[in-house]
């Protein structure tokens, strides 16, 4: 397994360290590239070896420092040497290397220095110091396992498009003209525009229609614009011999997308010009894909909200198509190479292949996916046409590869429209890439075939009214993302219905459903299917719900994308945290798992063994809400709910003026935290009356006056549990405050965090619900809490607030696996260690935990004293697996650990009884 990217970082700093110095190239180059590969855990001796003898292109022999073959070669020197000359003896060593030989990178050091070069790319090398290795260190994934992929970005142009779109949009209107015939004259132009560009219609042949033929006031626009849209609807025959001659040159287009008499839209020479200034783009450069963000751009937030509607850029498509089926039909290709049966049968393969987005929206991804397969499609003509050139006299015969082999589902219907024009125009785009291959136009027009666009909800109506399940080959998508709490209506109902009968089903997302119907759909069949969804379903409470229902269909997890931010290309664009997840009831024997460094970065694929429903390599778990640790630990829960509508919490200056007024309330007033003063050692401040003295409050007006708010604030409340608690002002709503010490831990810190920071406070201080209260904790609780396998454990599995870790007491802290501690000595040494982590933080006085868990700001006391921590927490598991007579794992890596507590949690709940799936109240604010 590779290491983790923390661990390759951690090995960058102390290598950089170890080698500034360095400067003799005879002396210590060997030494310094062994210690360089083991920065990335791998040992060079099984990858590559020193000194390869070469014929240089002048005859004579060379020696390449180091070659690792068909991946890497390196020209080392020493400190000071000229890297431009290194690289030219570099290159010279290509002669006499075989193909397979060649390398992908080329790497040049002086020890001071390293330069690598990308053979495959046009970027330049990139050069920096050996004390910068780990600021660039994932540019050496390739080393370590890791391999990094990019996606090209959409063409600006595109956004300019959508943009124009929706200026014009916006005036029209605001002028009045809306609603249904508003969408479908904004679907017909944007027909026009890409039609003018691409060859559809004569060159340019609209945008003079417009310029020539209308007033510059635009009051005869929509005129000729009803006439044009009639004349297009119009077959030649058909149509009058007395045609104005400039609109006799517009063909036929047919497919009923003019077909709908419309009413006359009244344009003013501001939209005239938006309109022109629409047409003056260059419409061949603008994907069809685009076509969603275009209709997206002229939604109102509130109607994007509601659909859930978050289209894409192409870059984040081809994260979910590539592993899907483009993946494996290039591979298909390449292994066909010229032979021609190969070719014939694959070409029938691609025509035969059928695609279904159940949630398709305005048909970005059925957009690119047949983009692609038209790709493929015109690879396989170019080979055919190379090796038997008479077969292809008229290759329009030839391309077998049509839109009716795609199919949508869409609750709206102006989106299912657009998905089908949308596909139309990529149809024709890809026409006219065969023919600037081949020299021949290929034209469909009239319309003939047209993708399935269904316009329903999908929830609700059979698939395999859509297209058979029997006849389909994949299903892909990104269903709307829509939380548990922001489900309207329809939408609840909806879930009630596909997750009839199964309990704790309130938890998920509305992204959920389309994963069971998903996976009823493909029963007894092969398909294979990939969504985009929110990264709720594979973390926290989702999991225990969604996934144990999909794993006894049979479904298992063929490729995933973990977390990463996933952009769209709109005005007002959403941004949303994701994964995305390749599925279906065929096992893959290495599934392929990207994961993100950066979740605004781009992906590492590894191979796993198995993907779990967290995106981890681990075997199936799916952890249940429980209300009580699986091992012997202490009780978590939340601290104390005021429910004071703020009157019970109070800041230094509302504290100063209580107790200027009423000296008496000093003991009442406690120190009260939650997770943002835990952080950052914010004061807060709260009124405890626990206990309180009924005279002595009476003694005090300003407290007095404030228990009387509360009184009467919960009095009033709609809540009838809330109510009851005005007979109690004094008291908080739920008191869960220890009586001893305690360790807290905040409901939500940053994921950039190597540790979760907690601390141990006094009873005094009062916990709010705002973070975890540990009573009657110890050290070694502490520090188990406190490692690196408690952290790889909380990465795995536990809830994200974005991409920030959400703890939490019924999935990640009572499903962990404790050590079963094998004798005194291991509970010691972790309670030593955990004592050590307190005193390096006492060093720092004037440092919040924010600060000193900043990874850029840590201590380096802090992190000896945390490694020293995670050794003795480590040992202590080792040593338990010892002493049960269990094989010892590997724990040098997030991922072996996580694998590890994955098998031990099975093992601990193997004789446990079934946890009945429970709705969790999550933490509130104190004024909920």
């Amino acid at each position: 397994m590779p290491l983790s990217w923390n661990e390759i970082k951690d090995r960058a700093l102390r290598f950089s360290r170890e080698w500034k110095d360095e400067a003799s190239e005879d002396a210590e180059a060997k030494s310094f590239w062994d210690a360089f590969f083991d920065v990335f855990g791998v040992s060079r001796r099984r990858v590559a070896a020193f000194e390869k003898r070469v014929k240089k292109v002048d005859g004579k022999d060379g020696f390449i420092d180091l070659l690792w073959k068909g991946v890497l070669l390196i020209e080392h020197k020493s400190r000071g040497k000229d890297l431009d000359r290194a690289h030219g003896q570099a290159r010279d060593y290509f002669h006499g290397l075989s193909d397979a030989e060649l390398p992908k990178y080329l790497l040049v050091s002086d020890f001071a220095r390293f330069r690598l070069y990308d053979l495959d790319s046009d970027e330049p090398p990139v050069e920096f110091p050996i004390g910068e290795l780990h600021r660039h260190i994932r540019r050496f994934g390739f080393i370590a396992g890791y391999q990094a992929r990019s996606f090209k970005e959409e063409d600006p142009v595109n956004i300019q498009a959508a943009e124009r779109m929706g200026k014009l949009h916006d005036a029209l209107k605001a002028a009045g003209f809306d609603g249904h015939a508003l969408e479908v004259l904004l679907v017909r132009l944007l027909f026009c525009l890409f039609a003018d560009d691409t060859g559809i219609f004569q060159r340019h042949a609209f945008h003079e229609l417009v310029v020539q033929r209308t007033s510059v006031d635009g009051a005869d626009l929509g005129l000729w614009l009803a006439q044009l849209f009639q004349v297009l609807n119009t077959a030649q025959d058909k149509r009058q011999k007395t045609l104005d001659a400039q609109l006799a040159e517009f063909p036929y287009v047919n497919g009923k997308l003019f077909e709908e008499p419309l009413p006359l839209a009244a344009f003013d020479a501001t939209m005239r010009q938006q309109l022109l200034d629409a047409s003056a783009l260059d419409w061949s450069r603008i994907s069809p894909a685009i076509f969603g963000s275009m209709f997206q751009s002229v939604m109102d937030s509130k109607a994007r909200r509601n659909l859930g509607a978050h289209y894409t850029s192409e870059k984040n498509i081809l994260k979910l198509i590539g592993p899907l089926f483009l993946d494996g039909l290039k591979a298909e290709l390449d292994k066909a190479g010229n032979d021609e049966k190969k070719l014939a049968q694959l070409h029938k393969n691609l025509a035969t292949l059928k695609f279904l987005d159940p949630a398709c929206g305005c048909g970005n991804f059925l957009v690119i996916a047949y983009r692609e397969l038209r790709q493929l499609e015109l690879e396989v003509l170019t080979r055919q046409f190379a090796t038997q050139q008479s077969l292809l006299a008229h290759v329009s015969d030839h391309v077998l590869v049509d839109v009716d082999q795609f199919h949508g589902i869409e609750i709206e219907e102006f989106p299912a429209q657009i998905a089908q024009v949308a596909m139309w125009l990529m149809d024709h785009q890809m026409n006219l890439r065969v023919a600037e291959q081949f020299g021949e136009n290929v034209v469909r027009l009239p319309l003939k075939k047209s993708a399935v666009i269904v316009h329903g909800n999908a929830l609700r109506i059979d698939w395999n009214d859509v297209v058979r399940a029997k006849d389909l080959s994949f299903i892909l998508g990104n269903p709307p993302f829509v939380g548990k709490k922001e489900q309207n209506t329809q939408q609840k109902a909806d879930m009630a219905v596909v997750f009839y009968g199964t309990k704790g089903a309130g938890v998920l997302d509305f992204v959920a459903a389309w994963y069971q119907k998903a996976a009823d759909f493909i029963s007894s069949t092969s398909i294979r299917c990939a969504f985009v969804s929110t990264n709720s379903i594979t973390q926290g409470e989702q999991v225990g719900v969604l996934w144990p229902l999909l794993h006894a269909k049979g479904i298992q997890i063929q490729f995933a994308h973990r977390t990463f931010r996933w952009s769209s290309e709109a005005r007002g664009k959403a941004a949303v945290h994701c994964v995305i997840i390749g599925f279906g009831l065929d096992r893959e024997p290495a599934p392929q798992l990207a994961d993100y460094g950066d979740v605004n970065g781009e992906p590492n694929f590894m191979r796993a063994t198995e993907i779990n429903p967290y995106l981890v390599d681990g075997p199936f778990v799916a952890l249940p809400n429980r209300s009580s640790p699986i091992s012997t630990a202490p009780s978590m829960n939340y601290g104390s709910f005021a429910l004071d509508d703020g009157n019970y919490t109070l800041d230094a200056s509302e504290r100063a003026q209580i107790l200027a007024s009423s000296p008496q309330a000093e003991g009442w007033l406690h120190p009260f935290i939650g997770g943002q003063e835990l952080l950052h050692s914010e004061a807060r401040w709260c009124l405890w009356l626990l206990g309180a003295d009924p005279t002595a409050i009476k003694a005090a007006p300003v407290v007095l006056e404030r228990v009387e708010k509360v009184r009467t604030w919960r009095s009033r409340s709609e809540r009838e549990t809330t109510k009851k608690l005005a007979a109690t002002p004094t008291l908080f709503a739920e008191n869960r405050q220890p009586t001893t010490s305690y360790v807290a831990i905040p409901t939500v810190s940053s994921e950039k965090r190597l540790y979760i920071p907690m601390a141990f406070l006094r009873p005094e201080t009062v916990a709010s619900n705002q973070i975890y209260v540990l009573a009657d904790a110890t050290l070694f609780h502490f520090g188990v809490l406190h490692s690196q396998m408690h952290m790889s454990w909380i990465r795995s599995v536990c809830g994200r607030l974005e991409s920030r870790y959400r703890y939490s007491a019924g999935i990640v802290y009572n499903n962990f696996p404790w050590p079963e501690l094998a004798d005194a000595k291991h509970h010691s040494a972790i309670e030593t260690a955990a004592q050590g982590v307190l005193d390096a933080r006492a060093k720092f006085p004037g440092s919040t935990l924010a600060d000193l868990y900043d990874p850029l700001t840590m201590p380096p006391a802090l992190v000896k004293a945390h490694q020293a921590l995670d050794r003795a927490v480590d040992a202590a598991y080792l040593a338990a697996e010892k002493a049960g007579g269990r094989k010892t794992p590997k724990l040098g890596t997030d991922a072996e650990r996580v694998a590890f507590l994955f098998e031990r949690y099975q093992a601990l709940t193997s004789l446990l009884p079934a946890v009945k799936p429970k709705k969790v109240r999550a933490p509130r604010s104190d004024n909920a």
